[in-house]
C-alpha cells in the first residue's frame, strides 16, 4: 500500500515511533479487526483502532442505546437514544475517520452465524458482556486460528489477556467451562464506574496495535486490575 502524503501526515506520530515506523503503518492500514460488543469496552477499542488507521473494523451487536450505557459507552451521545449501537458506533467512526471501511452486523452471534463472521479477520476483539458469548468467541477463535484479545469489567476490577496468539493458550485453558450465569454479578444488578472500560478497552486497543505491527505482547497470562484498591497482578498459566 503507498504512503500518500496524507496519510503519512495523518498518522505522523505513531509512524515516528521506532518499533512502528512506516511498515507498521502499511500493516495497520492492511488489517481487519472485528470488536464484538459497542458497549462499554467497544467504545473505548474502536476509536483507538479506528485512529490508528486500522484499515477495515467490523462491529458486531444486536443492541440499542439506553440512557443508562452514557455514563461508559463514550460513542454513544443523547441522540443516539433509541438508535442501535452498531448504527451509532458506524456514525462516530466515519466522523473520526473517513478513510477506513467499516462493517456493521446488526445481530446476535450464535453457533450458528459467528464461523462466517470471524473468518473474513485477522484479530477478534471481545468486548461482550455474558459468559455465553465470551465462550462461543473463543471456542470458534480457536477453531478458525483467529488471535482473540480478551477484556472483562465489573465495578472496579477489569481482566485483559490475549489467547490463541502463535500457540498461544486460550480462554477454556484458565477456565475450562463457564460458570453458572445465576451464580456471577452484573453490571445491571452491581453497576461499573464509567472510567473503567477506558482503562481496559484502552489496554486492549493497545495490544491489539502491538500485534499489528510486530511488537511483542504478553501471552498465557492473564492481567488483572483493582482499580478501587489500585492493585495489579497477573495470573500465569
Amino acid at each position: 500500500m503507498i504512503m500518500t502524503d496524507d496519510k503519512f501526515n495523518r498518522y505522523s506520530r505513531q509512524i515516528f515511533i521506532e518499533e512502528v515506523g512506516v511498515e507498521g503503518q502499511r500493516a495497520l492500514l492492511n488489517a481487519k479487526v472485528l470488536v464484538i460488543g459497542a458497549g462499554g469496552l467497544g467504545s473505548v477499542v474502536l476509536p483507538y483502532l479506528a485512529a490508528a488507521g486500522v484499515g477495515k473494523l467490523g462491529i458486531v451487536d444486536f443492541d440499542m442505546v439506553e440512557w443508562h450505557n452514557l455514563n461508559r459507552q463514550i460513542i454513544h451521545k443523547e441522540t443516539s437514544i433509541g438508535k442501535y449501537k452498531v448504527d451509532s458506533a458506524f456514525e462516530f467512526i466515519k466522523n473520526l475517520n473517513s478513510t477506513i471501511e467499516v462493517e456493521c452486523f446488526n445481530i446476535k452471534l450464535t453457533a450458528d452465524n459467528i464461523k462466517d463472521i470471524l473468518e473474513d479477520y485477522d484479530i477478534v476483539l471481545d468486548c461482550s458482556d455474558n459468559f455465553y458469548t465470551r465462550y462461543l468467541i473463543n471456542d470458534t477463535c480457536v477453531i478458525l486460528d483467529k488471535v482473540l484479545v480478551y477484556g472483562s469489567i465489573f465495578a472496579f476490577e477489569g481482566q485483559v489477556a490475549v489467547f490463541n496468539f502463535r500457540g498461544s493458550k486460550h480462554l477454556r485453558d484458565v477456565f475450562p467451562e463457564p460458570p453458572d450465569p445465576e451464580m456471577v454479578p452484573n453490571c445491571d444488578v452491581n453497576g461499573v464506574l464509567g472510567p473503567l472500560p477506558g482503562v481496559i478497552g484502552s489496554m486492549m486497543a493497545m495490544l491489539c496495535v502491538e500485534i499489528i505491527v510486530g511488537i511483542e505482547v504478553p501471552t498465557n497470562s492473564l492481567l488483572l486490575f483493582d482499580l478501587r484498591k489500585w492493585l495489579f497482578s497477573k495470573l500465569e498459566f
